[in-house]
């Protein structure tokens, strides 16, 4: 089944940084990224604009000191490789956007504390508009990690960037589809990038109607024997692991257990993970984990 889009390549990275989350150190790693399968790297960061006497205005001393920093980045590339900086005022949101299409990103990385959903640290009040509107995946780690990592972990960091993904699959509608585009990434992927998938499923004790619960852990595993075989065709390695815990706390232990780049998930629809009063595992995995998170948004 079609998903209705091109697939993701994630080929063209967009780096959105505030130049305090850790993220503008990877403007010395661009050969790191490139290593990784990346061939398009465009930093962006947005200045706010500067409050003069009560007038907005902009204010062009902070947008060139960000614009010089970023450039650093374009001083080591390699040959194959595409480096673009974008400084913009104002309408952070639209900025984003016109960038994703303009230079044809295919994944987004963002920093993020894990207080709420990609919290105030990055875009502040926007960032719920931003999640709402974006259509390609975000990949989102905390600024934490990115700051207190040695060079040469930054730069492993970097060419493992999506290396092993922690499936969080329990068969559900949604589960299937993240699968499904899983493996359009897979299939179209560049060298160097995704090499492992770790299919993981966490039986609750208190079954959710929406999901078709197995009744024992064999015929979770008979389950994901079939996805395993599936995912395996793509030269994918591919492990399997069923546990009767409760989800998050499963799908956390597992990202510390295993040699896991990054925790795989999406949701029913954007509107519905940023509904606080009611939520979801994505939304609970994405304010939660210390490990990065790679979101994919509703297909439909």
């Amino acid at each position: 089944m079609s998903l209705g889009r091109k697939p993701y390549m994630f080929q063209n990275l967009l780096i959105c940084t505030d130049l305090h989350d850790g993220l503008h150190r990877l403007v010395r790693f661009v050969p790191s990224l490139a290593a990784s399968g990346i061939r398009k790297l465009v930093f962006f960061h947005s200045v706010r604009l500067d409050d003069d006497r009560g007038v907005a205005k902009v204010d062009k001393p902070a947008m060139e000191a960000a614009r010089q920093y970023l450039s650093t980045a374009q001083e080591n590339v390699p040959d194959g490789v595409k480096v673009e900086v974008v400084v913009e005022s104002d309408r952070i949101v639209e900025n984003i956007l016109n960038t994703i299409k303009t230079h044809h990103c295919d994944l987004v990385l963002l920093g993020a504390n894990n207080k709420t959903l990609l919290n105030e640290t990055l875009f502040g009040s926007t960032t719920a508009e931003l999640v709402e509107r974006i259509k390609i995946p975000l990949l989102v780690i905390r600024p934490a990690l990115m700051s207190t990592y040695t060079e040469e972990e930054l730069d492993l960091r970097c060419r493992h960037l999506l290396r092993y993904l922690l499936i969080a699959y329990d068969d559900s509608k949604t589960a299937r589809s993240l699968v499904q585009q899983i493996t359009q990434v897979a299939r179209d992927r560049p060298e160097n990038s995704l090499e492992s998938c770790l299919l993981a499923w966490a039986i609750e004790s208190k079954h959710r109607r929406e999901i078709p619960q197995s009744q024992t852990l064999e015929d979770a595993q008979t389950v994901l024997a079939a996805v395993k075989q599936d995912l395996e065709q793509l030269n994918l390695t591919v492990a399997t692991e069923v546990r009767q815990q409760e989800r998050l706390q499963a799908m956390m232990s597992l990202a510390m257990e295993y040699d896991i780049s990054a925790i795989a998930v999406n949701s029913p629809s954007i509107p519905r993970l940023l509904e606080w009063s009611r939520p979801n595992f994505a939304n609970l995995l994405l304010r939660r984990s210390w490990h990065p998170v790679l979101f994919f948004p509703d297909p439909a």
